[in-house]
């Protein structure tokens, strides 16, 4: 397959990677069921919409132990994100979208989907000066395929995309970039302005307890108790356990960056052996240092305590 991306301006570029001021247009792509940090994520979305305008969500396919293909990962995910939405009050009719049910069969090959063609049809509804951010917080199989389908939206979007883990770390090997290898990849070489956000040596300091979940999650509203049930049905055993909740990340960039502080880099290559390459001749991206781990929680349970005392 012979494909041919916009060449996008570096300056332009560099513009579009910019910290986000105002309120944010985005699109959620979410594996939903696969662990708990994804409804934290997409609760915190929905209770930021002073900063977030959040017109869809998609279900990412994901495939472990519990489901028997990406298809029922996809499915159950979907499924999941109607849970968080009626239990918040929200419609979800023609705002919550199913994901392809397979990973990419290859390089330069997309999976077509519902998700991928509204998010193409979003992207290329969107305006110049006000890029639709697209956050992916799953295998990247709906953001690779509608960029492959449609490969001019990569001048209309900008990618926030937890996977992966540090540039310097010895492997890229995690769970969200070993499902789909032919979409990070075409993520990364497209040219599409980017976030790449780290789970190990980044994201990873977001943890938090049992105690803290039920000081400060539980008994706010239905919501609330969902989320708390879910953080307490991960372990049998909460005695000296902390979970980590790195998709809020994702959001949290978007909602302040300040709590997520990054800095450019080349965008990487993903060698066959799942490591990170450099190669200083390459586009640039832009690169999750750090999380603020205190003052994400900190706005997230504040939020949440005010929308508990509105229902």
């Amino acid at each position: 397959m012979s494909l041919q991306w916009p060449t996008i301006p570096e300056d332009r570029r560099l513009r579009r990677l910019l910290p986000p001021t105002g309120t944010v247009k985005l699109v959620l792509d979410t594996d939903t069921f696969n662990e708990i940090d994804d409804q934290f994520a997409l609760v915190y979305a929905l209770l930021s919409k002073d900063r977030l305008h959040l017109q869809a969500v998609y279900a990412a396919p994901f495939h472990h132990g519990q489901v028997s293909g990406p298809k029922e990962g996809m499915e159950k995910s979907y499924e999941e994100i109607i849970r968080i939405f009626d239990r918040m009050g929200v419609r979800s009719e023609g705002v919550v979208l199913r994901g392809s049910e397979r990973f990419l069969p290859g390089d330069g090959q997309p999976v077509d989907s519902a998700a991928a063609r509204d998010l193409i049809a979003r992207a290329m509804a969107a305006s110049e000066l006000e890029p639709l951010y697209v956050v992916a917080i799953g295998a990247i199989t709906n953001v690779a395929s509608a960029l492959l389908l449609e490969p001019r939206i990569a001048d209309k979007i900008v990618v926030v995309w937890l996977g992966g883990n540090a540039l310097d770390w010895r492997t890229a090997h995690e769970f969200n970039l070993k499902q789909d290898v032919p979409a990070v990849r075409a993520v990364l070489d497209c040219g599409v302005p980017l976030l790449l956000i780290p789970c190990m040596g980044v994201a990873s300091h977001l943890i938090t307890t049992l105690p803290e979940i039920e000081r400060y999650v539980k008994g706010r509203g239905a919501i609330g108790d969902f989320l708390a049930d879910r953080y307490e049905a991960c372990s049998a055993d909460h005695f000296g356990y902390s979970r980590v909740i790195w998709d809020l990340s994702a959001i949290a960039w978007l909602v302040n960056p300040d709590f997520v502080p990054t800095s450019l880099a080349h965008s990487p290559v993903l060698t066959d052996q799942l490591t990170w390459s450099r190669d200083s001749t390459r586009h640039f991206i832009r690169y999750a240092t750090y999380v603020r781990r205190n003052p994400i929680f900190r706005d997230f349970f504040q939020k949440l305590e005010q929308y508990a005392g509105q229902v």
